[in-house]
This record gives structure tokens, sequence and C-alpha cells, in this order.
């Protein structure tokens, strides 16, 4: 099978990342891509999750009435500490099944990109929108 390469890294002289090499992953059917259910929610709460074996964070996201409020534990910490997402819209896959993170369910997957060094951005609306919002 063939596989793609991004762009190299590159700077705009300020430092600032204009791209990264990453391979592409294999071509994708529209379906497959629709088949996920992207919403927005707002962090209610956030803690350590203690039993990642990977430093994580327990989020608890308000995805609105047809949702509910869905935990995710995401690792997240080189850029967010706890109370800094509190009340913070984030993107999430909320119809993935459960999936078990040390002793917490993790019943969505909270959307980030990641950076070379692994830590990760958070993808979230650039203004509010009411929880539950599906991405589209």
């Amino acid at each position: 099978s063939k596989v793609l390469v991004a762009w190299d890294e590159v700077t705009n002289g300020a430092g600032r990342i204009l791209a990264t090499k990453n391979p592409m992953k294999p071509t994708l059917d529209p379906e497959q891509f629709f088949a996920a259910d992207v919403r927005v929610g707002a962090v209610l709460r956030a803690e350590a999750n203690e039993a990642a074996r990977k430093p994580a964070l327990v989020l608890h996201i308000d995805f609105g009435p047809e949702v509910g409020i869905l935990k995710s534990s995401a690792q997240i910490t080189t850029h967010y500490p706890p109370e800094s997402l509190i009340g913070r819209q984030v993107a999430a896959v909320v119809n993935f099944p459960p999936r078990q993170i040390g002793t917490m369910r993790s019943q969505c997957l909270v959307l980030g990109a990641v950076e070379s060094d692994g830590g990760v951005v958070l993808l979230a609306p650039d203004r509010p929108v009411a929880n539950g919002t599906p991405v589209g």
C-alpha cells in the first residue's frame, strides 16, 4: 500500500509552525466519516485520571438534552490544567462505544490537534454554540 506524506515541519520565521510531517491515513469513504456523531459540549468538571497509564484528565462534558453529560479520559495535560477547562466548549465524538481507561469508562472521544511532541491542542468552535450542536 502507498503511504502519502504531508509537508515537512516549516516555520514562518516567528516560530509559528505552518505544517508538520505526518503520513496521511488511507482514503476514507465519506459515509464512514459522517457516521461519526461529533458534537460540541461544555466541560462541567475536570480532574486528574490517576488510574490512567499516561497523564490524563477525566472531563465531564454537557452535550445538551439529547446526549446528556458524558465522561471522557483525555491526554491533554501538557497544555490544560483542570481548572482552565471549566466552561470551555470542546468537540467530541459521542457515538463510539465506551472504552475502559484505568478505572473509568470513557464515553466520548474529545478531539484535538496532536503536536509533534505529543501535546494536544483542543478543537473547539471559535464562538459559543448550544451544547449538543453537531459538527459537520
